[in-house]
């Protein structure tokens, strides 16, 4: 009897999780070639079980990975794997089905292994908020992520590990920072936060509402005063506000300083601290 032929990423997944570190290699860079190719097809991409089992080979391929500078390596190479993809669709799913793999994975990963995983979030993270920077913060391709993130995390409780929404929460503010604060939009970064409003609105878990607000609200309050002379500027720029060649230099000596606050502050951004976006006050 002739043996099934399996699929390319049932034999993917299997290679990425082999216990041979050169066989894990070798079946890394093969999938960054066979994503790039298969996703240039017209007809023909990728399905989301097809992603769910590649992605079950990358959560294992990072699980036997030793010594925490191969596994940073192995993170980054993981996460920007969603860039070998040629459609905006399929990068979106790819984020997806990294959910879907982490809620299922999440609670058996032991307490050795959980700081790559931490890492593998974040980096993952951010390559979405740059996906989306790519596009130029495209209204539609920003609603289809935060639908993706509110459907797989804060719309329906059940089932999902409450330490991976905690860490999600801690460095959503700060990857989305690093990403998009030179450029989005007071009006644009309430957009990235509405999910968190509505889900404090109607959700009855303590702990997540307790978490929302302090890994998210609470990075915004701690940045209100940079976010307030921001639009103070905006304003009188609107107005075509003119003043005396005293004031302008007065004005220009507080804007110094000022710029000097920010540089500090979003250097403690970059470094893990409070998020460096903008927002308008008050907001709410």
């Amino acid at each position: 009897m002739a043996l099934a032929k399996r699929d390319p990423e049932s034999f993917l997944a299997q290679r990425l999780a082999s216990n041979e570190t050169s066989i894990r290699i070798r079946a890394l860079k093969t999938l960054r070639k066979y994503i790039s190719l298969r996703s240039q097809k017209i007809e023909g991409g990728f399905t989301s079980d097809d992603l769910l089992k590649i992605w079950k080979g990358l959560f294992y391929c990072l699980w036997m990975q030793d010594k925490p500078l191969l596994q940073e390596e192995l993170s980054d190479q993981i996460s920007g794997l969603m860039n070998s993809f040629c459609t905006t669709e399929s990068q979106l799913l790819y984020f997806e089905t990294f959910l879907q793999t982490l809620k299922r994975e999440w609670n058996g990963i032991d307490r050795l292994r959980m700081d790559k995983f931490f890492q593998l979030v974040r980096f993952v993270f951010r390559q979405a908020f740059g996906m989306l920077k790519r596009k130029e913060w495209e209204t539609s391709m920003v609603n289809n992520f935060l639908k993706v993130f509110t459907t797989h995390l804060l719309q329906s409780r059940e089932g999902i590990p409450n330490g991976l929404v905690l860490h999600i929460l801690d460095v959503y503010m700060t990857e989305l920072a690093n990403i998009g604060s030179a450029e989005l939009t007071a009006d644009q970064n309430l957009t990235f936060i509405d999910p968190f409003c509505n889900t404090m609105a109607k959700s009855k878990d303590r702990r997540l509402v307790t978490s929302i607000s302090k890994h998210i609200f609470s990075s915004i309050v701690d940045q209100a005063s940079f976010a307030i002379e921001d639009l103070r500027k905006e304003l009188c720029e609107g107005r075509g506000a003119d003043s005396d060649s005293g004031q302008a230099s007065e004005d220009e000596e507080e804007t110094v300083e000022q710029d000097e606050l920010k540089i500090n502050w979003r250097a403690n951004v970059v470094n893990g601290g409070s998020s460096g976006i903008k927002f308008k006050w008050p907001f709410f």
